[in-house]
């Protein structure tokens, strides 16, 4: 069974701006796809302002009983997450390099317009192997 559920991609404004699901068993539709992300953004604002500590970046971990949330904001407000196995490892590691190929073949397209949706061949190709990668390492341990 793979690690990863799905990955989403958020602009600092809430939209979803990716979505790739990687063969969870509840597949979703584009609606719940859309709340979902609406959802998370909400409660990465929420957990930013009513946190006891200053200087809080929000949620960066949601671990349920039968999934794990981990979430990635960049300086820009981007936020990048993925839903995957509980306890899967080194995801973090993982948000940091898909944020890295947004950055090389999203940012750096001349094509792409700043908060629209994704749409770039390589940077699926990339993270399609970035993940696959991810896969096997997991199978190998």
């Amino acid at each position: 069974m793979a690690a990863i559920y799905s990955l989403f991609i958020i602009n600092k404004s809430g939209g979803l701006i990716y979505y790739k699901d990687y063969g969870s068993a509840g597949r979703m539709d584009t609606n719940d796809s859309l709340r979902l992300a609406s959802l998370w953004h909400s409660m990465h604002a929420i957990s930013q302002q009513l946190s006891p500590t200053t200087g809080c970046n929000g949620i960066d971990l949601l671990r349920a009983d039968t999934f794990d949330l981990h979430c990635f904001q960049s300086l820009t407000g981007t936020k990048f997450f993925v839903i995957c196995e509980p306890s899967a490892p080194y995801m973090e590691l993982l948000l940091k390099v898909i944020y890295e190929l947004y950055t090389d073949y999203v940012l750096k397209n001349p094509f792409y317009e700043m908060e629209m949706p994704i749409r770039c061949e390589l940077f699926d190709l990339n993270l399609s192997q970035v993940v696959q990668k991810d896969r096997v390492a997991l199978l190998a341990r």
